[in-house]
């Protein structure tokens, strides 16, 4: 009996795993689509524009030239974006299994919230829920640091989440978010730059003259290549400009549809330190790295500074505890002097 029942967790468990890696190899098909378009591209545009199209040398040269610098740091934004490890919670945030068990015996709302407002007394969390009770994830069990949300395609939750991105196959975050824009404002320019350098060729192949001296097959490539550069570029126009606003005014995706809560309630430029400081937090506050794919973003993506209103410096949780000024300046993030906010410390 007893081996029996051994027998169909075995085969349930390995359903289950085929299962997940059947949907594991789904998500990148997504990725895998990109990946194709671009590796044809690279193959229409070196191969059939610049060797066997463009007749000039020194055109060609400048093409191929400005081409690669594009495809290069494109493809090193994009691989890093995926293969971006996310930003996960650290463990003083998990509730120990004594604390999860009272949180599970409390037969009330207001019960269950003694229990979390207790054991985050210490942690560096100014964020609410609607109600102004501490956010708490019951798949993951832990406090959720200010501006990190549980992803469901991932599966836990994650520092800063802006969304999750099927194109790249991962959490676009606190760790990748600078790679994601840049991939963005890189794969904009990289189809700017084809569209506006095959299209002399692609108005040339309405003239009979050329068309009767290239291949069809060369043809083909030019013209689809033009109406793919446009297409993507036109799309990416817009997605990247939101995503510049939303750097400007240091908002996430999320934070965007709904403002964070915070304990004087819900503000959507919390955040928000002034567009230069805005920027400085995600692209880092080394002009030299601004532009390439390296980490540089300010913080550790737990802690992020907040305006002068929203400083808990006189933080009361269920009137239990006070934190002091002092104690607050030492929790306060330290990511650059010009994102610093002052603390006023009452005499």
């Amino acid at each position: 009996m007893m081996s029996s029942s051994l027998d169909k967790n075995k085969r349930s468990r390995g359903i289950r795993g085929r299962c997940l890696w059947c949907v594991n190899c789904v998500k990148w098909i997504p990725v895998l689509f990109i990946v194709t378009i671009v590796v044809w591209s690279y193959y229409a545009y070196v191969i059939q524009l610049c060797f066997l199209t463009v007749p000039n040398a020194v055109e060609r040269v400048f093409y191929l030239l400005g081409y690669h610098a594009l495809f290069i740091i494109f493809m090193w934004a994009y691989w890093q974006t995926i293969f971006t490890e996310i930003g996960r919670v650290p463990n003083q945030f998990r509730l120990p299994p004594s604390e999860v068990e009272k949180l599970a015996e409390a037969d009330t709302e207001d019960a269950q919230r003694q229990v979390l407002e207790r054991f985050a007394q210490n942690l560096p969390v100014t964020n609410r829920t609607v109600t102004g009770a501490v956010r708490y994830c019951h798949k993951c069990q832990h406090i959720k640091p200010d501006r990190a949300h549980h992803c469901s395609v991932c599966g836990e939750c994650v520092l800063k989440m802006d969304h999750h991105c099927p194109w790249v196959n991962n959490c676009v975050a606190f760790t990748n978010y600078k790679f994601f824009i840049l991939f963005l404002g890189y794969a904009l320019l990289y189809c700017i730059f084809i569209a506006l350098t095959s299209l002399k060729y692609f108005i040339s192949f309405w003239r009979v003259s050329i068309l009767n001296e290239l291949k069809e097959m060369s043809r083909f490539h030019i013209l689809f290549l033009f109406f793919v550069s446009v297409m993507f570029a036109i799309s990416l126009v817009s997605l990247f400009g939101y995503h510049c606003y939303l750097v400007l005014h240091n908002r996430s995706t999320l934070e965007a549809f709904r403002a964070p809560v915070f304990q004087a309630g819900p503000d959507k430029d919390g955040y928000s330190l002034g567009k230069y400081n805005n920027f400085q937090e995600v692209f880092g506050d080394n002009p030299k790295t601004w532009f390439l794919p390296l980490f540089t973003s300010l913080g550790d993506g737990v802690v992020f500074p907040v305006r002068a209103q929203h400083q808990p410096s006189s933080y009361n949780s269920m009137g239990s505890t006070q934190t002091s000024c002092e104690e607050q300046l030492e929790r306060s993030p330290q990511p650059s002097p010009a994102l610093l906010v002052p603390i006023e410390c009452p005499a």
